[in-house]
């Protein structure tokens, strides 16, 4: 018997959505992008606004990420995707527009543009992937990264003398008036992954009833960044980041 009569669709326990195209995706395996990329690419589709819908993506690791969404995209400068979706949005209000930034773009040279357009209360969804380090220069510490926490730039640990304390950038954006919905969620396990889902969903959701900005944090690894494999990431990620990073929803208007 041939395998493609015993791996049917319908028996499929995973199907790609046809909105990730077939392009391989650069990310490192155990990678939380990914994971996040066919998130968005599901909700898209079952919302069915391929054609309604624009992402803005920045510098870092998620530069390329109109590789592998069959969505219209533009890219910004380094932080100044907030920027970009506002005039995009403004342009377009008919548009579902996006922004996906990691937590070296969003909470550090992009902070002023994101609080300024959360304060103004665009209508556009900012997708904020935080795992607590730059990702793609090389492991440098991140406003995000947890005290004691071991990166390039912090050989010894953060120290809050020294480097500040973390940022819980997605606790500053709730106290914005112009924000809508503020949650955090992770992408570890399939519970989650369904939670996310969720989450973005609505976001979307509010953009469109002219609510103000929604933004999800994803809680993720960086398993090459924190030299750890992907299984020892998603424990380390558990044990320090949940605790600090605490989970759920925010805030909801």
């Amino acid at each position: 018997m041939d395998i493609k009569d015993i791996i049917k669709p319908e028996n499929k326990v995973y199907g790609k959505t046809p909105l990730l195209t077939d392009a391989v995706m650069h990310y490192c395996p155990g990678c939380t992008h990914g994971v996040v990329h066919k998130i968005i690419a599901e909700v898209i589709e079952e919302m069915g606004i391929q054609d309604k819908t624009i992402g803005i993506s920045p510098v870092g690791c998620a530069v390329l990420a109109y590789n592998y969404i069959d969505i219209d995209w533009e890219q910004s400068a380094h932080g100044r995707a907030p920027a970009l979706a506002t005039a995009t949005k403004r342009l377009n209000p008919e548009k579902y527009v996006f922004t996906y930034q990691g937590d070296g773009d969003l909470a550090s040279i992009g902070c002023g543009e994101v609080m300024h357009a959360c304060n103004r209360g665009e209508n556009i969804v900012i997708i904020f992937i935080n795992n607590a380090i730059y990702g793609m220069t090389g492991g440098q510490m991140a406003p995000t990264t947890l005290l004691g926490q071991v990166t390039a730039t912090t050989p010894y640990g953060r120290r809050a003398d020294l480097n500040g304390y973390p940022m819980k950038i997605t606790e500053i954006v709730a106290q914005l008036e112009g924000t809508c919905y503020v949650t955090r969620q992770s992408a570890q396990n399939p519970a989650a992954v369904r939670k996310a889902k969720k989450a973005i969903r609505k976001a979307f959701e509010n953009s469109m009833m002219n609510k103000g900005t929604s933004f999800v944090e994803i809680v993720s690894t960086c398993n090459s960044g924190w030299k750890l494999t992907p299984v020892k990431a998603n424990k380390w990620m558990e044990e320090n980041m949940f605790p600090f990073y605490q989970l759920g929803d925010i805030k909801d208007r």
